[in-house]
Parts: C-alpha cells; sequence; structure tokens
C-alpha cells in the first residue's frame, strides 16, 4: 500500500499510513456506536510501525472506559473527529476509515460484533458476520 492520509475535521491532526493493511472490518459493538455515532464504525487494522502522526498528535485527547480491556477513544480535542490509535496491548493500529483523506484501496471484508448492532441497523450485504470479535484478530 502506498502512503495514504487522512486527517481530522479541523486539520490540525495529520496522520499517514504505509504497508500493507491487516483488514477492514466493520464493528457492531455499542462502544464504536457510540464514539462514531452511527450503526458501526468501519476500521482499518495496520501494523503499529505503519501509522505516524504528521502533525498534530500533543492535540489527541484519549479515553480508555475503565471496563475496557482494549478498547480506547481517540479524537481531536480541538473538533471531535475520531482518530487513528495505537493499540500496544495487541501489536496493531486502528485507523478510522472515515478519517482518510485518500482511498487507502482496502475494503471492509467482515462485521463484528453483530450480536450487539442497534436494533435499528439492517446489514444488507453478504460480507462474513461475526457475533462478537472475529476468530482471529
Amino acid at each position: 500500500m502506498p502512503s495514504v492520509r487522512g486527517s481530522c475535521l479541523c486539520g490540525a491532526v495529520e496522520f499517514e499510513v504505509t504497508g500493507t493493511p491487516g483488514g477492514a472490518t466493520h464493528c457492531h459493538c455499542s462502544r464504536c456506536r457510540k464514539t462514531r455515532g452511527t450503526g458501526h464504525a468501519t476500521n482499518l487494522r495496520v501494523a503499529t510501525e505503519e501509522l505516524r502522526f504528521l502533525r498534530g498528535e500533543e492535540l489527541l485527547t484519549k479515553f480508555h472506559p475503565p471496563d475496557a480491556k482494549y478498547y480506547e477513544h481517540w479524537f481531536c480535542s480541538r473538533c471531535g473527529s475520531t482518530m487513528p490509535r495505537f493499540d500496544s496491548g495487541r501489536g496493531f493500529a486502528i485507523v478510522p476509515m472515515g478519517a482518510f483523506d485518500d482511498d487507502p484501496g482496502a475494503r471492509p471484508s467482515r462485521h463484528i460484533h453483530v450480536a450487539s448492532k442497534a436494533a435499528w441497523d439492517t446489514i444488507y450485504d453478504d460480507l462474513l458476520q461475526f457475533e462478537a470479535g472475529p476468530p482471529t484478530l
């Protein structure tokens, strides 16, 4: 994957992703729904070393729910846009695909945490579905 850039709504935080993505996923868990304000989050998983912030990293605010093992929400403290995060516990980074300015080339291949999706949300595609997380991350 060539270098692909992304940013927050106000442009204060900018990041770059290089290398080969590990997979794009639609996540329907309640945390992703609440942080994105929609039926699901679409995320791209990349190796930790393939994500770097080009500017504005000091503007990132990080929220870790007390009951979460891995989940964190990183966002721009100026405009509130969800930003990429490092998942050091599992050795990869999660990039919200809506934050890309360029096309990363990757497309979602599955839905996860379908058992907790919003009652009003209907999945219309033929992608793989997992009641919880996928068998392997």
